[in-house]
This record gives structure tokens, sequence and C-alpha cells, in this order.
């Protein structure tokens, strides 16, 4: 399958789950295709037919934005090297869950969040400590005699009950010694941060020179920037004492920047975001719900209050 046909058919799918999706991100470098929303879940997708492609630059970027949106990152992908990824568990590359387009099916679709996941040795599963801890004591069975039937250390069935994760093997042992299901779901629209190391949101990279003085105005005015590298707006800017986020484009008025600031009208639209385009000279107001916005006039601006002025009657401003 073609990765544009692949694409296609996970945009069909999140939005026969319910999902608004926006337009594809077809601008090159992207750190993600697509971002959707149901309800109060955001997701952004990359999707990709073999996921070692999915290199640490784009990773990093995509927890940045998710952290900034609000959003959480995914990777939906076909294989790695040759191996097709198995239905139902949940992979990590570079902090970011991956799974199949059959697991994004049966999560979105379908509702059955995956129960496995894929760590360093092997294939993992979520252990409900507390259900574990009243089983053995409802069967009077001691740490030692349970560590004994799964053939681990008594220390080892304590961290089960504490709360460590446990292979697929011990889990399987554990239900049929209880006789019932003693797994937890991995929680992906969380991150699956209770399976993975939850790192800090990597540090934002520099912005590129041409786009600093822009982005300097919204930092004067009152907005924590984050520049990007990958997207197809070159920062997310946050109100310090506010409310508003920007996606913020900054280029010559070209036809690629008209591509882009509908691609980020799309996304804004999803992600509940304002988007606002510099540009040195412009010959239009807005490009659907982005806002175009001469550089001499940004830099006139004042103060937040005065942003919005200048923005309110350029496209139709988002809910925050």
């Amino acid at each position: 399958m073609s990765r544009s046909a692949l694409i296609e058919n996970v945009t069909a799918m999140l939005a026969d789950a319910g999902f608004s999706v926006s337009d594809r991100c077809a601008t090159r470098p992207k750190s993600f295709d697509v971002a959707a929303r149901r309800g109060d879940d955001v997701v952004l997708v990359k999707i990709l037919g073999n996921i070692d492609a999915f290199d640490a630059e784009t990773g990093a970027e995509m927890r940045r934005l998710g952290t900034y949106l609000q959003a959480t990152p995914l990777v939906v992908g076909l294989r790695t090297r040759d191996e097709e990824l198995d239905p139902g568990v949940v992979y990590f590359r570079h902090g970011v869950p991956v799974f199949s387009p059959d697991t994004a099916m049966e999560l979105f679709v379908e509702g059955m969040p995956p129960l496995v996941y894929a760590a360093p040795g092997g294939l993992y599963v979520n252990i409900d400590g507390e259900v574990l801890a009243d089983r053995r004591e409802d069967e009077d069975l001691s740490l030692g005699q349970l560590a004994s039937e799964l053939g681990v250390s008594r220390r080892t069935v304590s961290k089960y009950e504490d709360g460590m994760n446990a292979s697929i093997d011990v889990a399987m042992r554990l239900e049929e010694l209880f006789g019932g299901e003693l797994t937890s779901p991995v929680a992906v629209m969380e991150g699956a941060e209770d399976v993975r190391d939850a790192d800090p949101t990597p540090e934002d990279p520099e912005a590129a020179p041409e786009d600093v003085p822009v982005l300097s105005v919204l930092a004067r005015v009152g907005f924590e920037v984050h520049p990007t590298v990958r997207a197809p707006f070159k920062a997310v800017s946050e109100e310090s004492a506010g409310p508003d986020r920007l996606l913020t484009g900054h280029s010559s008025f070209t036809e690629a920047a008209v591509k882009r600031a509908r691609i980020m009208s799309s996304v804004g639209e999803v992600t509940h975001t304002r988007a606002v385009y510099v540009v040195d000279e412009a010959s239009r107001e807005s490009v659907d719900d982005t806002a175009i916005v001469e550089r001499e006039e940004l830099e006139e601006v004042d103060d937040s209050d005065d942003l919005r002025d200048l923005l309110a009657d350029r496209g139709d401003p988002q809910e925050a």
C-alpha cells in the first residue's frame, strides 16, 4: 500500500470514528500528517509505511506540539524493518506511541484500547496491582507461594502488586491461576505515560534567523513563543497571562504561503488555536481563517489587546 493510500485510509477511519480531521499537512518537512479532534480528545498523527523512518527530531517536535496544543502525538504505521506491527500492541519511537491501523481501528472505532506494549526484552502488560493483591489474599497465598507458582522471586511479586508491569507470559499465568483478568489498558490518549519513561518535554529549538524579528514581537507583547522545525507553521505562541494561543507563519506572500496558511487554518480549527501568517506585503486580509498580517503592522502592536484588535476582522477566531 502506498503511503498516500495509507494516509487516506487512516484519515477516513478517524472520520468514521467521529473525529473532525484537519487537512493533510502536505508540506515538507512535516512532523505530523493530520490533526484530529473528538470532544476533548485531540491527536496529532504521523502516518508511515515503515516506522523506522520516524526519527528523533520528528519525535521531539511532535511531543513539543502535543504539549503546546494539548494534544496526544501518535504514529500509525504498518511495519518495522521487514516485520509487520503486531495488532493490539503499542510500540514506542522517541517517546511517541506507535501502533498499526488495525490497533487504531480497535481503539478509535470499536472503543477497545490495547492491552500490550513493546519494550526492550519483549511484550508487556499493565498489571492492576491492587486486584492482584486482593486475589492472592482471597486464595490465601503468600508472596512466596505465588512467586513459586510463577517461577519468579518473592520481591518480583511484591513489585507486581506495587504496580510494576509484567511480561505476557507472567500475565497469562496469573490469569490462569486466578481465573480472571488482572490487566488494564495502555492509556494511549494520555501518551501511554504509565508504561513509558515520561521524559520532560524536549527543549524548544532556536528560531530561524529570518523569523526572529517576527517572533520577538509576539514575545514582547506577552506571548511565550515556541519555535518549530518541521511543522507547517514557524511557532506556537501561548499568551503568558491569558488563554490565547497562536499558530504563527512567516514568509513572503507566495502560493506556497497561501498553501501553508490554509493548512494552519485547518489545524487551528481542530486544535482551537488562532492562526496568523506574517508577510512583507499582502493583497488580502485572510486565507480561510488564517489572518494575514503585514510585518509593519505587527511591529506597531503594543500589547496583546492590540494584537487581538488587529486580528479581529481577519478570519474567524477559534474557540480557545
